[in-house]
């Protein structure tokens, strides 16, 4: 399998309600890479350039409303598999049908206060990196863990 790079954002409940160190700790505990990690405060034009496919949905202007509300965290994280992965640990949308273990089943209770947005796969992930990251952001490298990581045929 090969290394994929996906996106997470942190959403503005999970940086309110001070989870965000102990997601990424969960991310990097599974064994994925940050590759790229900013904090920011999302624009009505970056949720707009993000939320391309929802922009004339009915629901579109409250999850403006909600991801412009406060600063979130955006990363890149790198891994064998690491958008299905990354989705996994999230767990469903709405966090009351969430398994216990998921992110979204440990700490969230809603669907839209829904805590992180991970890409839904590789279109996705290609998509919505490059509106957070420029190139020169995201950092390859090699760590001492890696070999404790990944086998050899998974790189």
């Amino acid at each position: 399998m090969a290394l994929e790079r996906t996106f997470v954002l942190l959403k503005p409940d999970a940086v309110a309600r001070r989870l965000a160190g102990e997601i990424l700790g969960r991310f990097e505990s599974k064994g994925l890479k940050v590759v790229g990690l900013k904090m920011l405060m999302v624009t009505p034009e970056l949720s707009k350039q993000h939320y391309a496919e929802h922009v004339h949905k009915g629901f579109y202007p409250l999850l403006e409303e909600f991801i412009t509300s406060g600063p979130v965290v955006a990363l890149v994280l790198e891994g064998p598999g690491a958008i299905a992965v990354v989705r996994k640990m999230l767990g469903p949308t709405n966090g009351r049908d969430a398994e216990p273990g998921t992110i979204r089943g440990d700490f969230g209770l809603s669907r839209q206060m829904n805590l992180v947005h991970g890409s839904d796969g590789p279109e996705a992930a290609a998509r919505e990196i490059p509106i957070y990251f420029r190139p020169e952001e995201l950092i390859s490298y090699e760590s001492s863990l890696d070999p404790w990581t990944n086998a050899n045929d998974e790189k």
